[in-house]
């Protein structure tokens, strides 16, 4: 069984492989050459071979291993089911077509459904991120560390819209209006792995979204967790690598978004299909 240094040596390899190709390649100019697989949601040539990239290395490494991915169906490589590679190859792929300076290759080690290692590559600045369970969140040999911020009027907070799932808009925009009101501002990049590496970082005292993929925040969980921070979707359940809604932040203002945001909740968050 390989152990968690192992599965972070080999996820960082690939990740920083396919951080270097897209680096390479330049952004597809003409929207034409962009294929929508839903509203506002892009896939190029680009995420295609990356997560090629990524799927060659790990499955050549680990080769009973699955590989799920934005791309790839859930069981398509790999023949095990112990341990599980859940992989974006590009995240914040319609930012790098517009050349906003925000995406990332994010990859997580699963196993027995527990997260083990995890990397997010910060494709366009060269930083690498990476965590095993136990042993801390880093950057290099600086070690990631959740902020301190307790007031939530002194808190930034990180978000991303429901574009993928407009129904959840109405709420999602009561929610916005009143974290807005509560806090010294709210941002959003685009790239659920970097705002959640941003929380690991202690930039970002929180971070909310409504409707996530699992390959959207399974390595940035793992970093948030292991730099000191809380991670659970918007009624407090601690499992998160699934479709659907996700809050992470410092362990005070997780727990005061938390609060704010179940309180708000009519019912259980719709899951996007």
């Amino acid at each position: 069984m390989p152990q968690q240094k192992d599965l972070l040596q080999v996820a960082k390899a690939a990740a920083e492989k396919a951080a270097q190709h897209i680096r390479s390649v330049s952004q597809p100019p003409d929207p034409a050459s962009w294929d929508l697989k839903g509203v506002s949601d892009f896939v190029t040539q680009v995420d295609r071979d990356s997560e090629q990239i990524i799927q060659d290395i790990l499955l050549r490494e680990f080769p009973d291993s699955i590989v799920v991915g934005e791309e790839l169906s859930p069981g398509s490589s790999g023949s095990g089911d112990d341990l599980v590679w859940i992989v974006d190859p590009l995240d914040g792929t319609t930012n790098f077509l517009h050349g906003y300076p925000a995406y990332a290759v994010s990859i997580a080690a699963q196993r027995d459904g527990v997260l083990k290692a995890g990397v997010v590559v910060n494709v366009h600045r060269g930083q690498v991120y990476t965590a095993s369970v136990g042993c801390g969140a880093w950057c290099g040999d600086v070690r990631l560390r959740v902020s301190h911020t307790k007031e939530p009027t002194s808190a930034l907070i990180g978000t991303g819209f429901p574009f993928k799932t407009l129904d959840l808009m109405p709420e999602y925009l009561q929610q916005f209006s009143t974290i807005l009101n509560s806090t010294s501002g709210v941002r959003r990049a685009g790239s659920a792995a970097l705002d959640l590496v941003d929380v690991a970082l202690g930039r970002f005292d929180g971070f909310w979204e409504l409707s996530l993929a699992p390959w959207d925040i399974a390595a940035g969980t793992l970093l948030v967790r292991e730099a000191g921070g809380v991670v659970t979707d918007i009624v407090g359940q601690p499992t998160v690598v699934r479709q659907g809604s996700i809050v992470a932040g410092n362990p005070v203002i997780h727990a005061w978004l938390l609060g704010l945001l179940s309180a708000q909740q009519p019912s259980t968050p719709s899951v996007a299909s």
